[in-house]
């Protein structure tokens, strides 16, 4: 009988136990029955049940992280979906991660118990308590006039000296592991305001309380700044090819002939593609815009890495997807062995390119668009992203970033070239084609400075946010030795 083959070796069949060695350790049962009388074996297994042992153990240098903050969640949210025309923004737990959050769901404020308590105030502390527990970021100007999800927990320092260390102590990954070992549940794990409460909390070195309270003052000032020059270089933008107000959208339906189906290089058989508000979108464009130019035109480099093998590694590089690309200081899990993946920058990514994600759904990030920066150097970037790189540019990647990413005139065009059924993805060759309305050379300047600077505050501030987040991590291993 022949044998199918394998893609490894088969394994040796063990006769006797142990099938397995499981991981196991040994506890006084003072520790099981303590505090929140936790059964969960892993949560002991833990490397964060080590350190919070350790802290503990402590006769002083550290409370009850109740007594430095107020820790509160609002109820389980109950509201009514209506369309945005009648109602409120909500934001996800996640997406207040997004670097620009944009709302799916918009909620009846009437109809919505507590409302009040779901709006968050500039310089709270968010934090996940359910799926990945631990997640902490500051609330700033992306996410006011919005209703909060109750999945992330509001913490709000008892003494303003303090609130700056809180901030930093939540982004320790010292912390972060005390956080995780807390957690329970089965498929999703959970944080309780209760045991964020519970959690020892190291005291703040003195002296530090003015550099803390400055760099999270900082932080919040830059990202900021960051959506407010974002702001600004969409509305130049749009002030340059003058306000847009589409006849149709599409989505009741629309007739193409097929002539427009059959010809041209593509021949594209989706509907979205032949979206009559796109082709408004250009003729609206096309009565201000000084000329049209395609990317590749422009003087860019168009070109995606080849499906790559992802495979773990501890000691391996950083690995980024599409997903995390968008994420304000994103947590960076994953680590894989390093390889040519079929790309000349070995799957690396430089600073000043233009990266769009060219998969997932068309309402997600999928035709979204992001200037690189030293941050995403030296990782994997995923086999996902498009890299769009400058040659020699006759445009500045500012401003066709804008071009490409304005909510109106920009992205609903490039939402328009993803092509398949359940992942809809872009491809290479439609964004060389991809037509750019070009304007002045002194007024694409000027778009450009406001969105590359807008991308330089971001970065900063996310390296600033990694810079008290280490300081932090430091000063907690120190008091634990």
């Amino acid at each position: 009988m022949a044998i199918r083959a394998r893609l490894t070796a088969p394994r040796e069949v063990r006769q006797q136990w142990p099938w397995h060695e499981a991981q196991s350790i040994s506890l006084p049962a003072s520790l099981l029955f303590g505090g929140d009388r936790r059964m969960e074996a892993e949560n002991f297994l833990a490397p964060g049940f080590a350190v919070r042992h350790r802290i503990t153990s402590k006769p002083n240098g550290w409370s009850a992280f109740s007594e430095a903050a107020n820790v509160w969640q609002p109820s389980r949210l109950k509201g009514i979906q209506v369309s945005p025309d009648f109602g409120v923004p909500f934001l996800a737990a996640t997406q207040v991660f997004d670097v620009r959050p944009i709302p799916r769901k918009w909620l009846s404020l009437d109809r919505t118990d507590d409302h009040s308590q779901r709006f968050v105030s500039e310089g709270t502390v968010l934090l996940t308590c359910s799926g990945s527990v631990g997640r902490a970021t500051l609330a700033d100007a992306t996410v006011s006039k919005m209703l909060i999800s109750h999945d992330l927990l509001r913490i709000d320092a008892r003494k303003d000296e303090e609130r700056g260390w809180i901030y930093a102590y939540l982004r320790s990954p010292t912390v972060r592991a005390m956080m995780t070992s807390a957690q329970y549940g089965h498929m999703i794990k959970h944080l309780e305001v209760s045991h964020l409460e519970a959690l020892p909390f190291v005291s703040m070195p003195k002296g530090a309380a003015k550099t803390f309270n400055e760099a999270v003052d900082r932080i919040i000032r830059l990202r900021n700044q960051s959506h407010d020059l974002t702001e600004r270089a969409e509305q130049l933008f749009e002030e340059s090819f003058g306000k847009f107000s589409p006849g149709c959208d599409g989505e009741a339906g629309f007739s193409v002939s097929a002539l427009a189906a059959l010809t041209g290089e593509r021949r594209r058989f989706e509907a979205q593609f032949h979206n009559p508000a796109v082709g408004e979108i250009v003729q609206h464009l096309g009565v201000r815009a000084t000329g049209w130019n395609s990317v590749s035109q422009l003087g860019y480099s168009v070109w995606l890495p080849t499906r790559f093998r992802r495979i773990n590694a501890d000691d391996g590089i950083p690995f980024m997807d599409s997903s995390v690309l968008f994420e304000i200081n994103p947590d960076l899990k994953k680590f894989i062995q390093d390889s040519d993946f079929g790309d000349p920058y070995r799957g690396r990514v430089m600073a000043g390119w233009l990266l769009l994600a060219r998969s997932g759904q068309v309402y997600g990030i999928n035709g979204s668009t992001m200037i690189a920066s030293s941050a995403h150097e030296e990782k994997i970037i995923s086999d996902h992203v498009i890299r769009i790189a400058p040659e020699s540019p006759q445009c500045r990647v500012g401003y066709l970033h804008v071009a490409m990413s304005h909510p109106e005139l920009g992205r609903p065009r490039v939402k328009a070239l993803p092509y398949g059924s359940s992942i809809p993805e872009i491809e290479v060759a439609d964004v060389e084609r991809l037509l750019i309305p070009r304007l002045s050379a002194e007024r694409e300047g000027e778009i450009a400075d406001l969105a590359e600077a807008a991308a330089a505050d971001r970065d900063t501030a996310d390296a600033l946010e990694v810079e008290i987040a280490n300081e932090a991590d430091n000063i907690v291993r120190s008091f634990m030795k």
